[in-house]
């Protein structure tokens, strides 16, 4: 479950001063492998400067594409988005997982419903496959976008959201939000509780919303849930994908010690002397076990393990639901051991 296969980049894109999307040739062998779900992500592996680096990126092309493509917005003192947006060259290979992520929308031809999203910088990438799809699959369906960046200059996907909003006049509806540019047509300021009402309650206020799809800062989403949940929108009806969390992961427990580790990867077992004041995920990767993680940040779901015997602690959560908790899933780079003993099954999670 954890292995990579190795892609071509068929074509780099510069979407704006600071962001590339990366264009991916998927074998014919690979085609099935790498079907995904709008909103779905891919993890990339690469060696940088001699170190092995891992990251999640979201998919921001359709399924009906025939390639893959995934969008780097470039972060300052980033290891990989840096490499992305400075060295990487068509014919480059990086090895990926297949893809990915809770995070999904899934198209149904007959289906005829009314989606609202919200998002903020690189947090169009999973929206934009969304959009897409939406829009080539359901077309009784209509898609309205809230999308906040600094500049139209640094707003990913900016002409591409025009000339789909001009072919599909009936169906995209999107309102731009600047922080540092006024441009006619557009709201000036952030995603805020004024912005949100505003969309709600004017813009879009003739639609009847089935779903709401929340990606970017995570200060953002918690300010768009709030007011989404203040005009009685029901939580399930409530999707978001974080790209990284504002908390920093520390064990809120007491315990110390070693804990003994069974870990099954891939139909093999493995015993892992974990440090119960260190990550799960951190000790299993310090004994050279290959499990699938990419983000270590808690919010791409790569690194989710079923807790089979024992007791860990997880004090972030920001994707498993409470009954995937109840059913012992855990994401590993946010857990810690508290037993003396633990048997955790990646395979079966």
């Amino acid at each position: 479950m954890s292995s990579y296969n190795t892609l071509h980049i068929k074509e780099i894109i510069q979407e704006t001063p600071n962001a590339v999307s990366l264009v991916f040739d998927i074998p014919t062998h690979l085609k099935n492998d790498f079907s995904f779900i709008p909103g779905q992500f891919l993890s990339l592996k690469t060696v940088i400067n001699g170190e092995e680096v891992r990251r999640a990126y979201s998919i921001s092309s359709s399924p009906n594409d025939d390639f893959i493509q995934v969008s780097v917005k470039k972060i300052a003192d980033g290891t990989f988005s840096v490499y992305a947006n400075e060295k990487l060259l068509a014919g480059d290979t990086l090895e990926a997982m297949v893809p990915e992520g809770k995070f999904q929308l899934r198209p149904n031809p007959n289906a005829s419903k009314n989606y609202l999203a919200f998002a903020a910088g690189s947090g169009i990438t999973p929206i934009m496959s969304m959009i897409k799809t939406v829009l080539s699959i359901e077309k009784k369906s209509k898609f309205a976008l809230v999308y906040g960046n600094k500049t139209s200059e640094e707003t990913m996907f900016f002409r591409e959201l025009l000339e789909l909003q001009t072919t599909y006049p009936n169906q995209l509806f999107i309102e731009f939000v600047y922080s540092q540019e006024n441009a006619e047509g557009a709201k000036f300021g952030r995603i805020d509780k004024s912005i949100v009402n505003y969309a709600l309650k004017n813009k879009f206020d003739a639609i009847d919303f089935d779903d709401y799809y929340l990606c970017g800062p995570e200060t953002m989403i918690d300010s768009v849930k709030e007011v989404l949940i203040e005009n009685k929108i029901a939580n399930d009806q409530i999707h978001f994908e974080l790209f990284t969390s504002s908390v920093a992961v520390s064990n809120d427990g007491d315990t110390d010690g070693i804990s003994k580790v069974e870990v099954i990867v891939d139909d093999e077992s493995f015993t892992v002397s974990s440090d119960k004041q260190a990550t799960l995920l951190d000790n299993i990767l310090k004994a050279d076990i290959d499990a699938p993680y990419s983000c270590k940040g808690g919010v791409c779901a790569s690194c989710i393990c079923r807790v089979v015997e024992g007791e860990v602690n997880m004090p972030v959560n920001n994707l498993l639901t409470d009954s995937e908790v109840a059913e012992g899933l855990v994401l590993s780079c946010q857990a810690y051991a508290v037993s003396d003993e633990i048997k955790l099954d990646f395979d079966d999670a």
